[in-house]
């Protein structure tokens, strides 16, 4: 586990260099999301989660378990697993290619270690990780269950029956996270189907809220220790978490338009002069 601020802050720094990399290299991929939501699984992946690539189990037993319901953001998941000794960092190079296990969504199809189910048909992501949190506490299993969904997402309404059902059965071994950027694929949120305040919506679902600067690295850490602290109280809990779209490249953030797309060559060579090089090292290849 990493509590050092500075080292975890230069991690993310080399996460978003391989999102940007990765979908450079495959000419395609979600570049947006992917960025915003680097902070937090830095955090999850090297200060927060019970897990690691000797424990893990793809039933998820003995270890904290992470879904991430917004599937197509996959390049930021990659990039940690590796990052964390999941699998070798090099894959990260054959992203989105023909054959390649690094799909565009994750799927267990592959055998991809730290990926326990497919994920990005949207909506379905929260129902699983109730599933999976209520297959621990009937299996004595006292390890928290963790999931990412995200606000364009919450037009699903799967999400609100799984709402419902982990409230209705004290599912109070899940910590969910909405990445709250107020972007989506056609425009901002509130322009599509404006979800009004998250905050009374869930609460009023049964729900525990906790607010969250998901691009803050300290606020991350502090906020998430105060959500696994609540655990065990009766009800799950729902991390509403600010992030900005393309988070740390000034011409991809705060607009939906780098959602789906990928930065060409001259995109790529202008994004990472403004990620500094790490003492962690870009994975081979040419960019």
């Amino acid at each position: 586990m990493i509590s050092d601020i500075a080292t975890l802050q230069q991690l993310a720094t080399q996460v978003r260099r391989d999102i940007i990399r990765m979908t450079h290299r495959a000419a395609s991929g979600h570049t947006g999301g992917a960025l915003g939501n680097a902070d937090l699984l830095t955090a999850l992946y090297f200060g927060v989660l019970q897990q690691s690539p000797d424990t893990w189990r793809s039933d998820g037993q003995g270890h904290d378990m992470f879904f991430l319901s917004i599937g197509h953001i996959s390049p930021v998941l990659y990039s940690v697993l590796a990052r964390t000794g999941y699998f070798d960092i090099n894959l990260l190079q054959t992203f989105r290619q023909l054959g390649s296990p690094l799909q565009g969504h994750p799927s267990p199809e592959w055998k991809v270690p730290g990926i326990h189910v497919a994920t990005g048909s949207l909506g379905q992501g929260l129902s699983v990780a109730c599933g999976a949190a209520l297959a621990k506490k009937m299996n004595d299993d006292p390890h928290t269950v963790y999931a990412l969904i995200g606000d364009g997402e919450l037009e699903e309404g799967q999400i609100w029956e799984a709402a419902m059902f982990a409230a209705a059965r004290h599912i109070d071994n899940l910590i969910a996270i909405v990445d709250w950027n107020g972007q989506q694929i056609d425009g901002p949120v509130r322009q599509v189907l404006d979800t009004g305040d998250l905050g009374q919506k869930w609460r009023a679902f049964g729900w525990e809220t906790l607010p969250m600067q998901g691009n803050d690295m300290t606020d991350i850490l502090r906020v998430v220790g105060l959500a696994k602290a609540a655990t065990g109280q009766g009800k799950p809990l729902m991390i509403l978490m600010r992030t900005e779209m393309g988070y740390g490249v000034d011409f991809m953030q705060g607009t939906h338009h780098w959602h789906g797309k990928a930065p060409n060559a001259e995109q790529a060579e202008k994004a990472l002069a403004q990620l500094p090089v790490t003492e962690f090292g870009d994975f081979p290849a040419e960019i």
